[in-house]
Formats: structure tokens, C-alpha cells, sequence
């Protein structure tokens, strides 16, 4: 077994098209995706990852944080087992787009397809599917 940790620098040029190592890094992880190959990182990395997408994100558009109130309206949507068990991000997501009164999500989540899919006021949304 071959074992390969994910760092921050390597997951930047996957992702980064303008990174002077994009194409040996897209090529690396392709690499990477063979039987007997193992990646690892850390939460840390995936911090790293997060916060770096996230200033990214900025420049672009408008991140929303929840509400204490919202998050539990959300964690009780999860004990519900609301729109075909899916999971307390997505839940958060459905609680923040009723609140912007978003009604279309860009996304191939078959959780998101599932609660647009729905029939309820609580999740009448339509879903741009991100593989198409």
C-alpha cells in the first residue's frame, strides 16, 4: 500500500487552473486514485483549505451565517429525518434559502434534488444540477 498525505500547497494546485503546478497536480492525483494508493491529510489542511476557499468566495459573493435559532431549526429538520435524511449541512442550506428566499440550488446533491423535489413550503425550490 502506498501512502500519500494531501497538503495544503498540492490541493491549492488541483484547484487553482492559474497555479504554475496545476497540470502536474491534476496529473498527481489522478495518480493517486489507483488501487493500492492511499491519501491521507488532516483536519488542519482541510481548515487551511476551507479558509483559503472561503476568502476566494468573498471577492465573489456573499457568504450567509445562520442564526443560533436557525441551527436548531435545522438540527430539529435533521431528527426529523427531513428531505430523505439529509445530512445537518444541507439542512442549515434549506433553513439559510428559506430565509434569502432562495429558490433555486446549484448542486448534483441528491438530498437538495430530494427536498427541491418536495412538495412542502419548506423546501419548494428548484435545483440547477451541477452535472449537467
Amino acid at each position: 500500500m502506498k501512502n500519500i498525505f494531501l497538503d495544503t500547497v498540492g490541493l491549492l494546485a488541483v484547484r487553482e487552473k492559474s497555479d504554475q503546478w496545476h497540470e502536474a497536480a491534476i496529473l498527481a492525483m489522478r495518480e493517486f486514485a489507483h488501487p493500492g494508493t492511499r491519501t491521507w491529510t488532516s483536519d488542519s489542511v482541510l481548515l487551511q483549505e476551507f479558509v483559503t476557499m472561503r476568502r476566494d468566495f468573498i471577492k465573489l459573493r456573499t457568504p450567509v451565517t445562520p442564526t443560533d435559532a436557525e441551527i436548531e431549526q435545522a438540527w430539529e429538520a435533521y431528527e426529523r429525518r427531513y428531505a430523505a435524511g439529509a445530512g445537518i449541512v444541507d439542512q442549515i442550506s434549506f433553513v439559510l434559502m428559506d430565509r434569502l428566499d432562495i429558490k433555486e440550488a446549484f448542486t448534483n446533491d441528491e438530498h437538495v434534488q430530494a427536498a427541491a423535489s418536495s412538495h412542502s413550503s419548506e423546501s419548494n425550490r428548484q435545483v440547477n444540477n451541477a452535472s449537467k
